[in-house]
């Protein structure tokens, strides 16, 4: 354990002159972008420069049954064997389709749910999650 004496500077409320603490010292190192800092035996002020990645979950609208026959599309329309994984999440640039096998995935999704999907939103989808949410939309708005 290192010890190295630094300079806590704290501002009094009353008098906004900085009052010096020289009793903080460093106290541990948990590994190479890892430390923290005590004060009288007690743990002040812990730093982490450790990458901390953020998964965002969005709340699906699409049925899981949905989601499942389009899974079975992208599967069939990209010639995937059927051990390969497409969840709703999967992307279709990740399953090695191009702009080209896009269209044929909407022209399939178009067969297989009978419906219209407009160009526009054909050209906004990019997940399978994407798909199934615009066709489960779509068949909303068709029924009366």
């Amino acid at each position: 354990m290192a010890t190295n004496t630094f300079t806590r500077v704290s501002l009094s409320a009353r008098s906004l002159r900085p009052q010096f603490n020289h009793r903080l010292a460093f106290s541990s190192i948990a590994g190479p972008r890892s430390s923290s800092f005590s004060s009288y035996g007690r743990r002040n002020v812990s730093f982490s420069s450790q990458q901390h990645s953020v998964r965002l979950r969005v709340s699906c609208a699409a049925k899981p049954e949905t989601v499942e026959k389009v899974c079975k599309v992208v599967k069939n329309q990209l010639a995937l064997p059927d051990d390969s994984k497409v969840t709703g999440e999967s992307t279709f640039a990740a399953l090695g389709a191009d702009s080209l096998d896009t269209v044929e995935i909407v022209m399939g999704l178009e067969e297989v749910f009978g419906i219209s999907v407009e160009e526009d939103s054909a050209q906004s989808i990019s997940t399978v999650q994407e798909a199934a949410d615009l066709i489960e939309d779509i068949i909303s708005k068709q029924s009366p």
